[in-house]
């Protein structure tokens, strides 16, 4: 095995077994079989009357409705497939002209298929599902899928209207997220590093929020707002367009806010949403007391927001790219060997791109490649973190490879379970990093694992009160970039408290924050997910036996059923504050358990 030092030959993601290139025979024979597939299943929906006329000859329907399905679990398949390629290079190196144009043509096909699926929506909001389903299994084993298909056509504008909205789409919502994901993918500054000024992509410049040395941490945080700064005008135009989309086609759908929309697409309601925010914010003094206790390990009265990251404690082990290759596949192995032999193929497949480079996406995310393949893309750095989050991305692998045998119709899993396999892969090897570890290492694992942690509970906070005032704002008029690091601030300041220098926050997380520009509400589904796999895990410590196969069986179900549903499988009601507040517990557990060990590394340095 070829050692990965530091950022050094890291490696770079395979994607040939989809195609062999974006000039191949294979993929642009794909490309033009999948744009024929559309139009027939236009003509299709022409000839059988779908979303046009309401005199279909209901002897027909099982049969017309069985053809439709299978027609859309083929297209969407096969476009996911295309997408997913020309991701591939479009996310690690956005200067690929070759990409961003067949990333265009991509979603001109897309439009396409959006404007069918309002048709199908409205004529399925006139049909008897149960009846159906009683006539016909693929029906049947839709019947969830349909059922919400059934909810979205309550919300449907006319058919004119839809379409054009979908077109208009190309040039608008979907237009200024491409502007926001390549344009701030080539944002560089330069930083002093080493004593030298270097000139580092955005992805590098973030990653030194890790770095060992404080005054290291504070240049790289000043460059990076710098940066941020020089570059608001264009992305604050992206975020007005886009949230302003959003509200108002919300609007003309009947949704009562954005909110209501963002609690449908993760399948839970309002109650279940505000019994979980509710219950994290009771223990947002939990999480300033950890802040604190770091404050006084890194010798500073309060954490600036460049300190949320620094590293304490030491470890003897190694975290190298290639360590975390060897930990992660027998530690996963020991939980379930399909796991293991899972992330043993992702690593030997080259399913990962781990390397932090110019034009390449910030953070971490695993796509569906196709059958039970991903391809997950990291900016790795060489610590326990780094680790971690591998972890947490080949989760979602597992999760994919055990949705493998399911249409995409079925397959479409909400974020509230979406981050239930990542999480649940991020506790294992947490649990196993910690096993024979000394006072030191313990003291840097817990307090990674608190790093996260915070990150999705109390930031998480800041980012949804964020984004509910931008809506509410939105609704009148746009938003200079000024007016949205206030209210980012602002956010920070009522989530974080007194655990950070007031006078050293990050005004510009709007800017950062891809998911801003690709979704309504994306983050209390990962405080969600944190706290729902905390409980499952929970369920597993308590009965291991044959809990991996009823896991993996919730885990290909995710599309199946709704979380409440879904959660009832594990005894867990989350409607109920008990469950949050258990889930929160093991987390407030860690924060104890960092004090005193912070408490004690203090009384031993006194008294050298």
């Amino acid at each position: 095995m070829t050692e990965h030092g530091g950022n050094q030959h890291l490696p770079h993601w395979d994607l040939s077994t989809l195609y062999s290139s974006l000039d191949s025979p294979g993929f642009e024979g794909d490309f033009a079989r999948w744009s024929t597939m559309i139009v027939d299943l236009r003509t299709y929906f022409d000839e059988a009357g779908i979303g046009i006329c309401t005199n279909v000859d209901a002897s027909a329907t099982p049969d017309r409705l069985e053809t439709a399905v299978g027609r859309f679990n083929e297209i969407m398949a096969l476009g996911h497939k295309l997408y997913s390629y020309v991701t591939g290079f479009a996310a690690t190196d956005s200067r690929n002209v070759t990409a961003q144009s067949w990333m265009s043509r991509l979603q001109i096909q897309m439009a396409e298929v959006e404007k069918l699926e309002p048709r199908f929506a409205a004529w399925v909001g006139t049909l008897g599902l149960d009846a159906l389903a009683s006539q016909s299994t693929i029906v049947a084993d839709h019947a969830y899928p349909l059922l919400r298909i059934q909810i979205e056509a309550k919300h449907l504008m006319q058919p004119a209207e839809e379409e054009l909205a979908a077109d208009l789409n190309l040039t608008g919502g979907r237009a200024w997220s491409r502007l926001y994901s390549t344009f701030s993918s080539q944002i560089v500054a330069p930083v002093e590093v080493g004593g030298a000024s270097q000139l580092l992509p955005m992805t590098a410049i973030r990653n030194l929020a890790y770095d060992g040395d404080r005054a290291t941490r504070q240049r790289a945080y000043e460059a990076e707002l710098h940066a941020w700064q020089r570059n608001a005008v264009p992305i604050a135009a992206a975020l007005n367009s886009i949230k302003g989309q959003a509200n108002t086609l919300g609007r003309r759908r009947g949704w009562d806010t954005p909110l209501d929309l963002a609690l449908f697409n993760n399948a839970i309601n309002r109650s279940t949403l505000e019994t979980m925010m509710d219950t994290a914010k009771q223990h947002f003094p939990d999480f300033r007391r950890y802040l604190k206790a770091k404050a006084k390990l890194l010798g500073v009265e309060r954490c600036a927001w460049y300190d949320l990251f620094a590293p304490v404690g030491s470890h003897q082990r190694s975290w190298s790219f290639d360590n975390a290759h060897e930990f992660i596949v027998e530690r996963f192995g020991e939980f379930s060997p399909s796991l293991g032999n899972l992330a043993a193929r992702a690593f030997g497949g080259r399913w990962i791109d781990a390397e932090p480079r110019d034009g390449k996406r910030g953070g971490a995310f695993c796509m569906w490649a196709q059958g039970d393949e991903s391809r997950i893309l990291t900016n790795f750095q060489e610590s326990y973190g780094g680790m971690s989050t591998l972890a947490h991305e080949l989760g979602h692998a597992y999760h994919n490879w055990c949705l493998a045998g399911r249409t995409s119709l079925q397959r479409q899993t909400p974020m509230t379970l979406a981050e239930t396999a990542s999480t649940f892969c991020q506790v294992i090897v947490r649990n196993a990093a910690l096993e024979g570890a000394t006072a030191e290492e313990q003291l840097a694992i817990i307090e990674a694992d608190l790093q996260d942690n915070t990150q999705v509970i109390v930031d998480i906070s800041s980012r949804f009160l964020f984004e509910s005032e931008v809506f509410a704002r939105r609704q009148g008029r746009e938003l200079s970039s000024d007016e949205l690091c206030s209210i980012m601030t602002e956010s920070q300041l009522a989530t974080y408290g007194d655990g950070l220098d007031s006078s050293a926050l990050h005004p510009y997380m709007w800017a950062v924050k891809p998911h801003y520009y690709s979704s309504v509400f994306y983050n209390f589904p990962y405080m969600f997910g944190l706290l729902f796999a905390l409980g499952v895990y929970a369920r597993y410590r308590e009965a291991p036996a044959g809990f991996v196969s009823k896991y993996e069986a919730l885990l290909s179900s995710t599309g199946m059923n709704d979380a409440l549903t879904l959660a009832g499988g594990f005894g867990i009601d989350l409607a109920q504050p008990d469950f949050w507040e258990a889930s929160l517990a093991l987390v407030v557990g860690d924060i104890n358990r960092f004090e005193q060990l912070v408490a004690e590394r203090t009384a031993a340095l006194s008294q050298r």
